[in-house]
């Protein structure tokens, strides 16, 4: 484990503050209740005044109150938790349609997280678990949430000429080749893994949408190799899709006609 950062602490534990009393704080009342140096709690203060996280009250010169950036985090954690609770739900629904494994997950970086998982029945079946995390370009979910990114977005996580982890020997490891594969991502609106994770595993996966039509999360159906065909795939991206689509309206997406 790395080792914790001073000023980042600090800073924390100036927000934490607001927790308490009435909401507003000056920069002497930190000073008091934390024992730090003012230039210290100077310097803090207009740092986090300045990214938004806590603003000056109105008609009380020196005091602050939190600002939009904490209420901006808070409202994303919360979305979150309603994705995995709605997400857990779409997924048994998709899982006994098809027997076979569901994930919903979300992108960190150029990672995804599984958020949501409900089990195939088969004696035969992908092993995997919530809270999973696992190389994004790896996998159908994570094609799909990377497809979803603007081209600036898509650079800054993944650099032109990056060499990429691969998890078989199907796995995309050159960057040329994945923003290949993700353009066809975007066209189809399906993304499918052929073996890139788990090599007796493919997957198809479809986007999850917010009332705001952003992609958020993705929905997935993972198919052991002996079950897997060409017919079988077809009939798994309308079901994922489907599925994506449920869970998109349970989050407030309205589809256009």
């Amino acid at each position: 484990m790395g080792r914790l950062v001073p000023a980042v602490t600090r800073a924390l534990d100036i927000l934490e503050l607001f927790l308490d009393g009435d909401g507003t704080l000056s920069a002497p009342d930190i000073v008091r209740k934390l024992q730090l140096p003012r230039t210290t709690v100077h310097e803090l203060v207009t740092t986090l005044a300045a990214r938004q996280y806590i603003v000056p009250v109105t008609g009380q010169p020196g005091r602050y109150r939190l600002g939009v950036r904490p209420y901006q985090l808070g409202s994303r954690y919360a979305e979150q938790l309603d994705l995995a609770a709605e997400g857990q739900q779409v997924a048994r629904s998709v899982a006994e349609t098809c027997d076979e494994t569901v994930h919903v997950a979300i992108l960190e970086n150029t990672d995804v997280i599984y958020i949501a998982k409900v089990d195939s029945t088969h004696a035969v079946r992908m092993v995997s678990a919530a809270g999973r995390r696992l190389p994004a370009h790896c996998t159908s979910v994570g094609k799909m949430l990377l497809a979803s990114l603007s081209e600036t977005e898509l650079a800054a996580r993944i650099p032109d000429g990056s060499e990429l982890p691969g998890m078989t020997p199907n796995s995309i490891t050159d960057a040329g080749a994945l923003r290949e594969a993700l353009a066809e991502i975007r066209q189809r609106g399906i993304a499918v893994e052929n073996r890139e994770s788990n090599p007796d595993v493919s997957c198809v996966a479809a986007p999850v949408r917010d009332r705001t039509g952003q992609v958020v999360a993705a929905l997935s159906i993972s198919v052991p190799m002996i079950r897997w065909s060409d017919d079988r795939r077809g009939e798994l991206e309308q079901l994922a899709a489907k599925g994506a689509a449920e869970l998109s309206e349970r989050l407030g997406h309205r589809s256009v006609a």
